[in-house]
């Protein structure tokens, strides 16, 4: 399944090369030049794994990776480690420091697509798994097709996706704008309240035959899947 990817790298014909090959295969992919603009747009964004430049102009991607491990909402997201150093010692430094994978500049873009897939496979399988259960909800993807203890649940298409994606990181509470950007797309102009609207709209669906909520409202914060 498609997966949100965060490139954080300077050279921007690396950057070129690695979003076309990733978004050929799919997934959503954003990237920042410098680390203080990508410290700020993942915390926005959440993606589901980084690609991190170990040199950048900046903040270094060993600084980066040790700022984001320290944070709670962002400790668990997935770092690929890339750079032109290849020594043991600094692969280790790196992998110290929380990076989950490394690899070393150049490298093979069908090497890296498959590091991807992996990582994701293995850190975060609710990303690109075709089913996917959360208590008595079951969401299958591969048919857009919504179960509530077996009994089809009938939801339009933007209620589709906001299931779909609450259920990737359940009991995360996300903001309105972030679902906004995640559902709709960046540069597309929504207002944030709509986000209301399909959400009473998923409750009102999901919620049959008196089954307990398990969209949690969080206020002044957003909304996650929670039990």
């Amino acid at each position: 399944m498609p997966a949100n990817l965060f490139i954080v790298e300077d050279e921007m014909p690396i950057v070129t090369l690695l979003k076309y090959n990733l978004e050929k295969e799919g997934h959503k992919v954003n990237f920042a030049n410098n680390g203080e603009e990508a410290l700020l747009a993942i915390q926005q964004k959440n993606p589901d794994l980084i690609l991190l430049d170990w040199m950048l102009p900046d903040i270094s991607g060993i600084e980066i990776c040790k700022t984001l491990r320290k944070n709670n909402l962002l400790k668990d997201i997935p770092i690929i480690m890339l750079t032109a150093k290849g020594e043991e010692e600094d692969k280790l430094k790196g992998f110290q420091t929380g990076a989950d994978d490394y690899v070393t500049k150049p490298f093979s873009q069908k090497e890296l697509l498959a590091r991807v897939t992996a990582l994701l496979k293995r850190s975060r399988p609710s990303v690109t798994a075709d089913t996917i259960h959360f208590e008595d909800l079951k969401v299958d993807r591969v048919e857009k097709r919504v179960f509530r203890s077996e009994k089809e649940v009938m939801l339009g298409p933007t209620e589709f996706k906001i299931i779909d994606f609450l259920i990737s990181n359940p009991k995360r509470v996300y903001s309105r704008e972030q679902l906004l950007t995640n559902i709709w797309g960046e540069n597309i102009y929504v207002e944030e309240r709509t986000i209301d609207v399909h959400i009473r709209r998923l409750r009102k669906a999901i919620n049959i035959e008196g089954k307990k909520d398990l969209i949690r409202t969080v206020r002044s914060a957003g909304y996650s899947l929670d039990g």
